[in-house]
This record gives structure tokens, C-alpha cells and sequence, in this order.
């Protein structure tokens, strides 16, 4: 049968996820269409391929990264774009550039071993060191400075604001 969490399937269900929600991005953040509704833990076998992911802002000036590894959850993203949206009083543009598309399952409380998985609760986006949450562009510094703050205490990690040279 296989994993489902194979490198060709992780691909191909992020492609599908973010071609279907595109650029409009007004909503509560959370997978709308995947493939397999929970996530297991399988191991994954070393191909020479790796994942990457760029540690420097690609399209705006200003950006927080942050600094520790963590799960951030949909809300606390939502939570930090509608901070930022607020702050910046419809100046400027900014991306979200992490996406909560790893499901986590609760069960339900006082339930006995067995009977299998839980349902998903909620949705995480898994961060590691150097990532980049958010950019900004199209404001002066001061003002992206200090909305990135704000969307930075929204966060359950450390993060610090960087600036494009």
C-alpha cells in the first residue's frame, strides 16, 4: 500500500491545496481538500531530495522570521494577518507565507484504549528556525515595523523583524 505521507504524495497535496484556495486568502486558514483526512507517522526514506525553504523575504521589503521551532495553529496566523491588515490601515500589501496544512487529532476525553484515531481538531502549520511568517511591502519602515510587532505577539515563538537589503 505505502505511506501516505510519501515526498511525491506531500508535493502533490500542497500544489492541490494551495491551487484551490489561490490568492484570496479572507478566511480562517485551513485545509479545504486533501487527500487523506488524518496525518500518520511513517518513516520517510532518504532520496538525496530534501525540503527547503527560503529564509529571506522574496516579496516584500520587510519580514518576520522566526527563531525557535514550534507548531503555529490557524488561529495564531489569522490572528497575526488581521493584526498586521489592521495596523497598516489598508497601506501596503502583505503575504502570509506559511500554511497550516498538518491535521491534528484530539480524542474525545474519558474514551478507553482502542477504538482508533481521533478526529481532527485543528490544523498547524510546523515551523522551524529561519522560516519566514510574514512580509510586508509598499510601507515605510516605521509603519511595517510596528505592525510586525504586533502580528509578533500573536506568536507563540520568538521571531525578529528583518529587513530586505
Amino acid at each position: 500500500m505505502g505511506c501516505p505521507n510519501t515526498l511525491q504524495n506531500f508535493a502533490l497535496a500542497n500544489d492541490t491545496i494551495r491551487g484551490i484556495i489561490g490568492i484570496n486568502r479572507n478566511f480562517l486558514f485551513q485545509s479545504m481538500a486533501t487527500d487523506s483526512y488524518y496525518q500518520y507517522r511513517c518513516i520517510l526514506r532518504k532520496t538525496g531530495r530534501t525540503f527547503f525553504f527560503i529564509s529571506f523575504p522574496l516579496y516584500g521589503k520587510y519580514a518576520l522570521q522566526a527563531l525557535e521551532p514550534a507548531w503555529i495553529t490557524s488561529r495564531q496566523i489569522e490572528a497575526g494577518r488581521r493584526a498586521m491588515t489592521r495596523n497598516a490601515r489598508r497601506g501596503g500589501k502583505i503575504w502570509v507565507r506559511i500554511f497550516p496544512d498538518k491535521p491534528v487529532t484530539v480524542r474525545p476525553a474519558e474514551t478507553r484504549m482502542g477504538s482508533g484515531k481521533g478526529s481532527p481538531e485543528y490544523w498547524v502549520a510546523v515551523v522551524k528556525p529561519g522560516r519566514i511568517l510574514y512580509e510586508m511591502g509598499g510601507v515605510t519602515e516605521n509603519i511595517a515595523r510596528r505592525a510586525i510587532l504586533i502580528a509578533a505577539s500573536k506568536m507563540p515563538i520568538r521571531t525578529q523583524f528583518i529587513i530586505l537589503a
